[in-house]
């Protein structure tokens, strides 16, 4: 059965336009995948960016992020003390040998610094990731409306 050219054109545009908004990036052993960044209001000069990291290879560590959209990125913690929950910066995410990391809404994650312009749900963000080991990779972070979940 032969399949018509448009149908082939349709399926190879389909295919590029859905690994262009995957939000995924390797980097040696290390996988990086749900890439997003939560929305803004016009006035909001600060966000947060959450992602994957799968590594199948020995341990690492992010050690930094930066992106042309912000002034800033650092790398945040979240944790409970007492009944207060307290955000600080830290230095280095690890990233186990075998294993995989997890930066979320109330825990580890990406803290953009000084935003150029409001970030919109439905726009993407790039973000250059430094590893210890693995070197550099740029992702691209959607942009999701606060609430959409993960």
């Amino acid at each position: 059965m032969k399949m018509p050219v448009a149908l082939k054109v349709l399926i190879l545009t389909m295919s590029f336009i859905c690994s262009a908004f995957s939000q995924e990036a390797k980097l040696g052993k290390l996988k990086i995948e749900d890439a997003y960044i939560r929305s803004t209001a016009p006035a909001q000069s600060v966000a947060g960016g959450f992602m994957k990291i799968d590594n199948l290879g020995a341990v690492d560590q992010l050690i930094s992020a930066s992106s042309p959209s912000a002034v800033e990125v650092q790398l945040h913690e979240m944790s409970m003390d007492g009944n207060v929950m307290k955000m600080r910066q830290i230095k280095e995410i690890l990233v186990p040998a075998n294993s995989s990391t997890e930066l979320k809404p109330g825990g580890l994650h990406l803290m953009l610094i000084g935003i150029k312009s409001p970030l919109k749900t439905g726009d993407s963000v790039p973000l250059k990731l430094k590893f210890t080991k693995a070197g550099e990779v740029e992702v691209r972070f959607s942009v999701k409306a606060i609430g959409s979940g993960h």
